[in-house]
């Protein structure tokens, strides 16, 4: 599963520079699948399309941090556990249940992202 950011969310921020794929944004903050990662220009996705990694998409959320599902991967291959989850002073980031990965396909994403 991806980690999703609930509107408990009190923005500290403790949270963001800990990521290693760079998913987590402040609120209102535009994105980049080639942010913090290997990533860049015209790439083919994990789905097969091609897709520019390097354009700016739209904010997920207006109003507070939120974690991009396509760059999370529970920080496996880096680390034991989540570590936005870790540092969490209100536990606001938590398992997204709407995006189920299994630890293979984690670990695929993130040999992707950082290939």
């Amino acid at each position: 599963m991806a980690i999703k950011i609930t509107d408990e969310c009190i923005n500290c921020g403790a949270c963001e520079p800990e990521c290693p794929n760079n998913a987590i944004y402040e609120g209102s903050m535009p994105w980049k699948l080639s942010e913090g990662t290997n990533l860049s220009g015209l790439v083919q996705s994990m789905s097969g399309e091609e897709i520019n990694s390097d354009k700016s998409m739209d904010p997920i959320d207006e109003e507070f941090y939120y974690i991009v599902p396509t760059k999370c991967t529970e920080c496996k291959g880096f680390h034991e556990e989540p570590q936005c989850a870790a540092v969490c002073p209100v536990d606001c980031c938590v398992p997204n249940e709407k995006i189920v990965e299994s630890e293979e396909e984690l670990l695929k994403k993130q040999s992707y992202l950082h290939k």
